[in-house]
């Protein structure tokens, strides 16, 4: 009884002299970056030795969620970055990258472009870093036209059973074909392509409402144990996404490039370089659109 009054005693002495442990927090950024086949993505820039045609192309979008994102201490520890809530680019645990600006070629996007992710975490060391390209499951069925921003960006949208576009990326190919010498003038139309990421296979009751789950979530967890925030850079380089794909051909009766959508001639070499299974067929190996720098 002696010990716990004096147990009662001493907590309302620290609390009456004001004692309380506060964490100090540092701020965090965490740069980003956009690349072609190791060149800086630019609107209406055009891009040589694409694909397996070894084609050239001329990006109109460039533009992705990240979301989960956490520093690695050195003792192994994941530790959430608090984002800054600036109620353009970040919200809760979501930042949209957008690297296009609506010039030339990407005329259908926004000026305004963001090419960081800003936040605090504890004070401390660490050595590397750990995100997620894609927007979590509770954030991903909701309604753009009444969500927050960044989720309020219709064109980073699907439908309501789809969700977001996790990644899009949007570009023509001059149809310049391996088999023409260097230098030659392409023939022919200008042929579309795009990726664009997401979820897939969402089951609802109905196209209008959002579903319990997905099929195919499609979120890729990307992970670089020795990073440095005030040295390295996030690289996503869609020319490595794109090396094993046909940009100037597109298969019959669907949208061009990648869509993410099951049955699509010309996803495998896409999916398979985002590192992740298509259409019952497991990745051969981890992720390729992101290096660091």
């Amino acid at each position: 009884m002696k010990l716990h009054l004096l147990t009662l005693f001493m907590a309302a002495a620290l609390t009456a002299c004001g004692t309380t442990q506060t964490t100090t927090m540092q701020s965090v950024t965490l740069n980003f970056a956009a690349e072609v086949n190791g060149q800086a993505f630019a609107c209406g820039q055009q891009y040589p030795a694409i694909g397996t045609t070894q084609s050239s192309i001329t990006p109109a979008d460039f533009r992705y969620y990240v979301s989960e994102v956490h520093l690695l201490s050195a003792d192994g520890q994941a530790v959430p970055v608090r984002l800054e809530q600036d109620g353009v680019w970040q919200l809760d645990n979501i930042a949209l990258l957008d690297f296009e600006n609506a010039s030339g070629p990407c005329r259908n996007g926004t000026a305004p472009m963001n090419t960081s992710v800003r936040g605090q975490v504890p004070a401390g060391t660490y050595t590397g870093v750990r995100f997620t390209l894609g927007v979590p499951f509770a954030r991903n069925h909701g309604d753009p036209t009444v969500s927050p921003a960044p989720l309020n960006n219709t064109a980073m949208f699907w439908n309501w059973q789809g969700g977001y576009k996790f990644l899009k990326f949007d570009t023509t190919s001059s149809g310049i074909n391996a088999d023409k010498p260097a230098g030659v003038t392409p023939q022919g139309p200008v042929t579309r392509y795009s990726v664009h990421l997401g979820s897939t296979v969402c089951a609802g009751e109905s196209k209008t409402q959002a579903p319990s789950a997905c099929q195919n979530p499609n979120r890729i967890t990307v992970t670089f144990d020795a990073f440095d925030p005030a040295r390295h850079t996030i690289v996503a380089d869609i020319g490595r996404i794109l090396a094993g794909a046909n940009v100037d051909v597109n298969a019959e009766k669907i949208s061009p490039g990648c869509m993410s959508f099951p049955k699509d001639g010309d996803c495998p070499p896409v999916m398979g370089a985002l590192g992740l299974a298509y259409d019952g067929v497991a990745a051969a190996g981890p992720q390729r659109l992101f290096v660091q720098r």
